[in-house]
């Protein structure tokens, strides 16, 4: 089964992963400007948008990533994406050519040694509702995107309107998405990674806390932890400009 990809522009290679419930529309208000710079490639999530579900766990979804993407490439992970594209980095190496990874973590939930992220019990509860009505749980997903970000009405409209432009995630992709959340920790894998990676945070996101940043930044001192104060969970969208500028500096 083949992922739903768009490729457009001209320029070094670069991929788009979405987050969870979303689709590849949110990464409309910035295409003007990085298909100036780079040939982009964006793609749906199984079960997101128009791509079709994937049996089987975060290596099943990075490989369907990677079957779509191009041969080399920087690869841009949001959230939940930034878990697969993390994953992809692991997996093929030489297909990556650096990480860019907006608002993600290695560990979605807090772990013994983790009390950074989010309580478990905060996470069962988000799934039990899921279960019960997925209309509402992606609406208040939404919330918590913007939850304390600036301009965070404007942002919500936007992550609205992304939801809307394109088909909606079905069961099929939002349930397992939450599992990779759950289940994923590939703190003990950071040490095997081979690309140079950057990592963005926003200083009021409700979901990645920024104390994520700091603890990624001991265990990765090579790489490029940065922080966007006043942002939330989507930094690229209520700060595209700072955005925009982080993603260009490491490029090359």
């Amino acid at each position: 089964m083949t992922l739903w990809h768009d490729s457009q522009g001209a320029g070094p290679e670069l991929v788009l992963l979405h987050g969870w419930g979303m689709n590849a529309a949110v990464w409309e208000p910035l295409l003007p400007r990085l298909q100036q710079a780079f040939r982009v490639t964006r793609v749906e999530l199984p079960g997101h948008g128009e791509s079709p579900p994937v049996p089987g766990g975060l290596h099943a979804w990075a490989e369907d990533c990677l079957a779509v993407a191009p041969a080399r490439a920087a690869w841009v992970g949001w959230s939940l994406g930034g878990l697969v594209a993390l994953q992809a980095a692991l997996l093929q190496p030489e297909r990556v050519e650096r990480l860019a990874l907006v608002t993600a973590t290695p560990s979605f939930v807090q772990r013994e040694t983790w009390p950074q992220a989010m309580p478990l019990a905060v996470f069962d509860q988000f799934a039990a509702e899921l279960r019960l009505d997925p209309a509402a749980t992606l609406r208040r997903f939404l919330g918590l995107q913007v939850k304390g970000s600036e301009g965070a009405r404007e942002l919500l409209r936007i992550l609205g309107s992304a939801l809307a432009e394109r088909p909606a995630a079905r069961r099929e992709g939002l349930e397992p998405g939450l599992e990779i959340l759950l289940e994923t920790d590939l703190r003990e894998r950071l040490r095997d990674l081979q690309v140079p990676s950057q990592w963005l945070f926003g200083s009021r996101d409700t979901l990645v806390p920024v104390e994520v940043g700091m603890a990624l930044q001991a265990e990765l001192p090579a790489a490029r932890v940065s922080l966007i104060e006043g942002a939330g969970h989507a930094p690229f969208l209520s700060h595209a400009e700072a955005c925009l500028a982080w993603l260009r500096a490491e490029h090359g």
